[in-house]
């Protein structure tokens, strides 16, 4: 499925939609390296998208909000105007302008209660709006703030990654431990050795040749001493 989509998409794409989809459904989002990271700057773009969308539409509804506003206040307006016009006709002795005036008047007042209830319902809805607007603006800034936090984290991940790999390798812990093994068999080797030199000597045999070589000794200190008489014997007096 991977693959496909890959193929259908391209591989920049296709990973934002596998790692969405992975995250849809409680799944790691690949390796959680360099991928998840660009998964993360696409989906904060289009919170980014998202965030400036409903700014648009907030703005438009605040819009239509002011028009209705303003023809509210306009038809308010336009009630005071038409009964000082049916005042000052009765006055001037126009009856039937005065009732023009007025039937104009009692329309105009009939329809300012539904006008004034929209008006209030528009700016209710737009104050929401605009409270939904900053929450979500809120939102993004906290997740700017945590996507440079992730690119922070995924860099000292690599480096710490770098670091374990020249530590391995350069690893000179498994040539220690064979030189160790080496040297360990050399002496065990040299005890081995000496052991066997041990046992297969005949204690008979080195009692006698301890004994040939102290006579051995006696004979030459021996022959020494007579030499040395010898010598002062026949030295002239």
């Amino acid at each position: 499925m991977k693959k496909v989509m890959y193929w259908l998409m391209g591989e920049k794409a296709g990973r934002t939609i596998v790692g969405t989809w992975n995250w849809l459904w409680g799944m790691p989002v690949e390796s959680g390296g360099k991928v998840a990271v660009a998964i993360a700057e696409e989906s904060l773009q289009s919170m980014q998208e998202s965030v400036q969308k409903l700014a648009q539409a907030v703005a438009m509804q605040e819009g239509s909000y002011k028009t209705a506003k303003n023809k509210y206040e306009s038809k308010v307006k336009e009630l005071g105007t038409l009964e000082q016009q049916a005042n000052i006709a009765q006055r001037g002795g126009n009856p039937e302008a005065a009732r023009m005036a007025m039937t104009k008047a009692i329309q105009t007042e009939q329809i300012l209660p539904k006008l004034e209830e929209m008006v209030k319902q528009a700016e209710t809805s737009v104050n929401a709006s605009k409270d939904k607007l900053n929450r979500e603006r809120m939102k993004l800034e906290t997740y700017k703030a945590d996507m440079q936090n992730m690119k922070d984290m995924s860099e000292v991940n690599e480096a710490l990654a770098m670091i374990a790999k020249v530590n391995n390798e350069f690893d000179i812990g498994s040539a220690k431990s064979d030189f160790e093994k080496a040297k360990s068999a050399v002496e065990r080797r040299n005890l081995q050795t000496g052991a066997l030199a041990e046992i297969s000597e005949n204690p008979a045999e080195k009692l006698q040749a301890e004994i040939e070589r102290m006579t051995v000794d006696d004979e030459v200190s021996r022959r020494l001493q007579m030499l040395s008489e010898s010598s002062l014997e026949k030295l002239p007096e």
